[in-house]
C-alpha cells in the first residue's frame, strides 16, 4: 500500500523494484550522486509509458532501467559498471542479460561469466566510470 492507504499496482511495484535495484548497484560502485540518481528516475519515468503499453513487460523493467542507466553514464561519464572479474587489460563494462526478459544480470562477456544479478552488484565489487 501507498502512504494513502491504497493498494500499489503491479506496474509501480515493478518500477519501484527497478528503481531500489539500479540504485543499490550505483551505490555499490560509489556513482549514486546526485545527477547520475536523476539518469534512474529519468528511465524509471520513460519505462512507466513503455509498461503501460504492455502490462507483460514488467518483469523486464529492472534490466531496461540498468540498460538505459548504463547508456547514459557511458554519454556523460564513461563505462559502468566496470568488469571486478577481468583484473588484467583494458577496462570494459558488463553487460545486462537477457537484453529483454526477466530475471537480468550482469554478466562479463570476456571472461563469459555471470557476475551478478542487477541489483547485487555490491557482492561483486562493481567498480566506478571510466572512459
Amino acid at each position: 500500500m501507498d502512504p494513502s492507504g491504497l493498494p500499489v499496482s503491479p506496474l509501480e511495484q515493478a518500477l519501484h523494484a527497478a528503481r531500489a535495484l539500479v540504485l543499490a548497484d550505483l551505490v555499490a560502485g560509489e556513482v549514486a550522486d546526485a545527477d547520475v540518481v536523476s539518469l534512474v528516475e529519468e528511465s524509471v519515468v520513460q519505462r512507466r509509458w513503455w509498461v503501460e503499453q504492455w502490462p507483460d513487460g514488467a518483469e523486464f523493467v529492472a534490466g531496461l532501467v540498468a540498460q538505459d542507466v548504463q547508456d547514459a553514464l557511458l554519454e556523460r561519464y564513461g563505462r559502468w559498471p566496470l568488469c571486478p572479474v577481468c583484473g588484467a587489460g583494458d577496462p570494459h563494462a558488463l553487460e545486462v542479460e537477457p537484453e529483454l526478459g526477466p530475471d537480468p544480470h550482469w554478466v562479463c562477456h570476456k571472461a563469459g561469466v555471470k557476475v551478478a544479478s542487477v541489483g547485487a552488484l555490491g557482492s561483486a565489487a562493481g567498480g566506478t566510470p571510466s572512459s
